[in-house]
């Protein structure tokens, strides 16, 4: 089973070089992608958080011109690498301190582990709506914003859980370490 091969491989040393490059690909995106976007009142969250279509026009009002649509467009795009960014670095990180440790706590480990892939797969399709939303502006269906907001906080509730178990398994392989 793949779970029981996550105990075992990939090696310590791999998973910190992919959690590297995950970071990197996540901060370089960050700088040169999603930094020029704030300079407007509604940022991402705003339009992922929108939930009904009359709130995405208020917000699409404000984004008005077509430069700042495309520019907008365009980060909905290279979020779709950015989703590389975060659920490999977590993932690794998750597996790297998990497997210090011993008992139950192992187990469950390894499958939330997993959570930051099924949450990439939720942000995938809230990219699919967000897109549909900036190219069918404002002919888009009513549903699309609802379906973008509703994976938006599955995603984030993924994360949230993979984070906060991150940083217990971090903590209790301080202890650990601190113990010997």
């Amino acid at each position: 089973m793949i779970l029981e091969k996550l105990k075992k491989s990939p090696s310590d040393l791999i998973l910190l070089i992919i959690a590297a490059i995950g970071v990197i690909i996540l901060l370089v995106i960050n700088i040169l992608v999603f930094e020029p976007l704030t300079n407007s009142i509604y940022g991402i969250l705003d339009f992922e958080f929108a939930w009904t279509k009359e709130q995405i026009l208020i917000i699409f009002a404000e984004w008005e011109s077509a430069a700042v649509m495309s520019l907008q467009a365009n980060g909905v795009y290279w979020d779709f690498l950015y989703i590389i960014g975060y659920t490999v670095p977590l993932f690794a990180l998750i597996l790297l301190f998990t497997r210090k440790l011993s008992g139950k706590v192992v187990d469950i480990g390894l499958y939330i582990s997993l959570t930051p892939f099924i949450a990439g797969i939720f942000d995938l399709i809230e990219n699919i709506n967000l897109l549909i939303m900036l190219n069918d502006y404002p002919d888009f269906e009513s549903f699309v914003p609802l379906t973008a907001s509703i994976t938006a906080f599955i995603k984030f509730s993924f994360l949230l859980v993979g984070a906060i178990f991150f940083l217990v398994v971090l903590v209790l392989t301080l202890i650990k370490r601190f113990k010997k």
